[in-house]
């Protein structure tokens, strides 16, 4: 009896035991969840209520350490300058508008109308004169331009009662034929859409003011037009594209209404930056969907590198594909900021790695690609190792579904593309030049918030590529578009079109 007492004890201490440890397994979920939310909390209050930076205390040790990894030896110091601590800065005067000596000024004379001494009497004489500028703003100025056609016949002719020949003068050629737009009034639509991101209907409101009735149908019509006419351009733009040995990308949404799917996608491709040497382009590309088969295609026959996000899509492409350690950062900034206020952590050190890497960059700018390949294997490769390291030891440590744990975990699966920068002086560090490539499309499509038709929004991705090709390459667009509508028409071979890109 008492074995069979101390067995049922046993048993029933068995149970309790699995009972307890199940409640604990449950109260570590339940606590992972309320971190979980406390963390997401966090997080959409820091984006509600705080400025969108991804800066973060620390930031200026971190560079500092960083430039004096790279600071040549053999620059001299300068000499030491003291400095007075109570002494304060004064405060910042309001910079005044800069006005371009090139404008046209026009002297307004502010005259006395008495011109003799109050003292005695006698004519005063000019001794001179102040000057101070205004800016006076006068609104476009929209003329009608009236093509007569004089017509000629012959005298003679008419007098024998002969067949008569009229003689009439040609038209010039034009991008829209027997149309009311001129290449001035088409570029003034599309760079104010394109690069100002001012829609149609608030064009037309501008129109309707300046005594012109102009509908957004007519103005749409003619954007469809106009980029049916500048396809063979873009098709030199985009062999061009695939032939250069570095390309970026990235993709965004975009809504139409007349495709069945709720989600559309605006692709962009371009390769160079603002102050490399060599094409610099930016194509953007409609597509009805994200599948992978529209990079694949877009790509067709480019095996060099891209640099892109961490989307799995572009992995059906036959590019090496190199990584963006502004989405690594990005995930590790969200962490950050779902601490809470005043708090510091994990988030934290990575950051401060990621920063390190950042600095050096900053500091190989200007540097030629070859300088830029030997720093980096110098500098950057040892400190991606150390933080390879306390990925993979972090990793252990954390919860996966945790925004730490989802940064983390995001590294790690990216970590070859990641390291990719460092095989080739020519690649960047982060795929940010396609993020401010897209960026005016996403600013205009927050006004126009949608394209009525499939045509519309292929109309648009072909007028964005060239804005922002002429932009990349220190072009101003209006006038880019106003040479290139004008001479369009009149570009019959291939060395005529050749002349017409904006590079």
């Amino acid at each position: 009896m008492l074995l069979e007492q101390t067995q049922k004890l046993e048993r029933k201490l068995a149970q309790k035991d699995k009972r307890i440890a199940k409640l604990e397994r449950v109260n570590q979920q339940l606590s992972d969840k309320l971190q979980q939310l406390l963390e997401r909390y966090n997080l959409k209050k820091y984006q509600k209520f705080s400025p969108s930076s991804e800066t973060y205390e620390g930031e200026g040790e971190v560079l500092n350490e960083a430039e004096q990894l790279i600071e040549d030896e053999s620059v001299a110091t300068e000499p030491d300058t003291q400095t007075t601590e109570s002494a304060e800065k004064p405060a910042a005067k309001p910079r005044r508008p800069r006005i371009a000596p090139e404008l046209p000024r026009v002297d307004v004379i502010h005259d006395i109308d008495d011109k003799t001494c109050a003292c005695c009497g006698h004519a005063l004489h000019k001794m001179g004169e102040e000057v101070s500028e205004q800016i006076e703003f006068v609104p476009a100025q929209i003329r009608v331009l009236r093509n007569v056609r004089l017509k000629y016949s012959c005298r003679q002719c008419e007098t024998n009662g002969m067949k008569v020949d009229i003689k009439i003068a040609d038209v010039p050629p034009a991008v829209i034929p027997k149309s009311m737009a001129t290449p001035s009034l088409l570029a003034q639509i599309i760079s104010s859409k394109m690069h100002y991101g001012l829609p149609l209907y608030r064009q037309e409101q501008l129109f309707n003011q300046a005594g012109i009735e102009l509908s957004r149908q007519t103005m749409s019509r003619w954007l469809i037009t106009c980029a049916e006419k500048l396809k063979p351009l873009l098709a030199l733009m985009k062999a061009e594209l695939l032939k250069q040995p570095v390309l970026w990308a990235d993709e965004t949404t975009v809504n139409v209404l007349d495709v069945e799917k709720s989600t559309c996608y605006m692709w962009v491709y371009g390769c160079g930056l603002e102050q490399s040497t060599g094409p610099k382009l930016v194509l953007f590309d409609y597509q009805d969907s994200r599948s992978s088969k529209h990079p694949t295609d877009f790509l067709t026959g480019f095996t060099g590198y891209l640099q892109v996000d961490g989307y799995a899509g572009y992995e059906k492409t036959h590019a090496t594909l190199v990584g963006c350690w502004a989405h690594a950062r990005r995930k590790f900034v969200e962490a950050q900021k779902a601490q809470g206020k005043g708090k510091t952590g994990k988030a934290d050190v990575a950051l401060n790695h990621i920063q390190k890497l950042y600095a050096l960059e900053s500091k190989l700018k200007t540097a030629p690609p070859d300088k830029k390949y030997d720093a980096r294997q110098t500098l950057a490769k040892p400190l991606l190792e150390q933080f390879k390291s306390w990925l993979d030891k972090s990793s252990e440590s954390v919860t996966k579904e945790g925004l730490l744990g989802a940064a983390i975990t995001y590294s790690l699966n990216q970590w070859s593309k990641l390291m990719r920068y460092l095989d080739d002086g020519r690649l960047n560090i982060d795929n940010n030049r396609a993020e401010r490539a897209i960026k005016p499309f996403v600013i205009g499509r927050k006004a126009w918030l949608f394209a009525n038709t499939k045509s519309g929004a292929q109309a648009s991705a072909a007028l964005y590529s060239l804005v922002e090709t002429a932009k990349i390459n220190g072009l101003e667009p209006y006038d880019y578009l106003c040479r290139l509508l004008t001479e369009l028409p009149k570009a019959n071979t291939h060395e005529q079109l050749q002349q017409l890109l904006p590079y």
